[in-house]
């Protein structure tokens, strides 16, 4: 017994993660379609502010106005439509009793005239010819189906029906025992045709409403794209003397803390650059002291080492400066690539090597000058150093510019092209980027790039050195 009853609670135990797990697979799908929902939804969202924000206001009013036409049309309009519908055939009905009823008038003259003047309907008493084939009926129409169905409820004889068209008149002829029943019906009578109208000012509102919200929208995102215009050209180290926190108060929030930011950045940055400044002075003026001494003391045994000593700390020194100033204070202005293309090409053919350049696009572009120049003076230099071939290519078009530096040296190992970047590395191999002891200067070429908002890679050349390549808005 003991053992038949552990067998039933390791199998209630089986069937009960059996079904957990089931459920939990389930699950899974379910959030996994959810996902995948989402992605989709994504993919064909809009990306700005502006756009999503108007599909916030619109998406709600659509669906608002469509459930509220939908219960008008389903709800108000088919019931008013079967009340006017079942008005108007009670009439009908009430005019063949009073025929049936009085047959002794011979022209009907008092039920045609009570007719017209109390029911509105005009009738006419025809020869019991037989009645018109069926018309074809339209697709969808509210009033030939209530009309038709009122009449074949509440008078039960053979009819026929015209309500196809524009017309305002409706005709209905009724099957007699020996007549028919000719009767003009306005289409107001039996129709609720003012729905029109209810559309037509739903439709007008919501105009309305989106021509007040559209430009109040745009005045609400306009700081928004301010501010992120203002972060971005103070990442290019660009002026922006015009910003100034607008609009609601978490937009003016988020402005006023951007402006507080980067006047604690540019006041950490001129207390750096002054700090150095004086701490440069000062070592140089020991410096200077050391070469004196040297001088004066006669002793040749050993001054040269010392004033190459000397010379290569005063070189680390002004690479340390320069490094951390960062030409952050310069003002952004229009460079002329040809010119300054021109310029190393002269350089090169003192330094015995050969250079060519080619610019596709505009030759001007607006970067900080000083600064640009050292960038790419910095990667020439190397080159002229370690190659006897250089080539540079400059593409300027669509607000960025690419500058292509190759090169026939002995290049740089693939594992160490994103090392050399980093300040105070210096390579051992064949190629030395940084020959003056500092290993900063591809970290101030790095650095400057990335302050005009673009940066520097290397690869392989097609030259079979090194390709240095500079991208950059401009």
């Amino acid at each position: 017994m003991a053992t038949s009853d552990l067998q039933e609670r390791q199998g209630d135990q089986a069937a009960g993660r059996t079904v957990g797990g089931r459920l939990a697979d389930l699950a899974g799908g379910v959030r996994a379609r959810w996902r995948h929902f989402w992605r989709l939804v994504s993919r064909y969202m809009p990306k700005r502010l502006y756009a999503r924000s108007l599909i916030i206001v619109i998406a709600p009013m659509i669906l608002l106005q469509s459930v509220v036409a939908f219960v008008f049309l389903e709800r108000h309009w088919q019931t008013v439509t079967l009340r006017l519908s079942q008005a108007v055939v009670r009439d009908i009905a009430a005019v063949i009793d009073m025929i049936e009823t009085y047959p002794s008038d011979a022209d009907y003259a008092n039920i045609v005239r009570i007719a017209q003047d109390r029911m509105q309907l005009k009738i006419d008493l025809l020869p019991p010819d037989p009645l018109p084939a069926p018309g074809p009926k339209p697709f969808f129409s509210l009033l030939d189906e209530t009309l038709s169905s009122e009449i074949t409820r509440q008078i039960a004889r053979p009819f026929w029906l015209d309500t196809v068209g524009n017309s305002n008149i409706i005709e209905v002829r009724v099957q007699l025992e020996n007549k028919v029943l000719r009767v003009f019906i306005r289409r107001s009578q039996a129709y609720a045709s003012n729905t029109h109208i209810f559309l037509i000012w739903m439709v007008g509102t919501s105009l309305v409403l989106l021509m007040i919200a559209v430009p109040f929208l745009r005045n609400q995102i306009k700081p928004i794209l301010t501010l992120a215009e203002a972060a971005e050209n103070f990442g290019k180290g660009r002026p922006m003397p015009d910003f100034r926190p607008r609009g609601a108060e978490e937009v003016r929030r988020a402005g006023i803390a951007f402006v507080q930011m980067r006047e604690r950045i540019e006041r950490q940055i001129e207390q750096r650059t002054a700090m150095l400044t004086g701490v440069s002075h000062d070592l140089r003026t020991i410096l200077t002291r050391f070469k004196l001494q040297l001088a004066l003391s006669g002793s040749k045994s050993g001054s040269e080492a010392l004033n190459q000593d000397i010379e290569d700390m005063q070189s680390m020194l002004e690479g340390y400066l320069a490094f951390a100033r960062g030409q952050t204070s310069e003002d952004a202005a229009r460079f002329d690539l040809d010119a300054y293309f021109a310029k190393l090409t002269e350089e090169a053919r003192l330094r015995k090597r050969r250079l060519t350049a080619t610019i596709a696009g505009d030759h001007e572009v607006l970067v900080r000058p000083t600064a640009f120049a050292r960038l790419i003076s910095n990667i020439v230099s190397n080159a002229f150093r370690y190659a006897q071939n250089v080539e540079i290519r400059a593409v300027h078009g669509n607000g960025s510019l690419v500058v292509t530096i190759d090169d026939d040296g002995p290049g740089i190992p693939s594992e160490k092209r994103e090392h050399v970047f980093k300040p105070f590395v210096r390579l051992d191999e064949a190629r030395n980027l940084d020959s003056s002891g500092t290993g900063l200067g591809l970290s101030i070429a790095r650095d400057i790039a990335r302050s005009h908002g673009g940066d520097i890679t290397l690869e392989e050349s097609s030259m079979g050195g090194l390709r240095a390549v500079i991208r950059m808005p401009a």
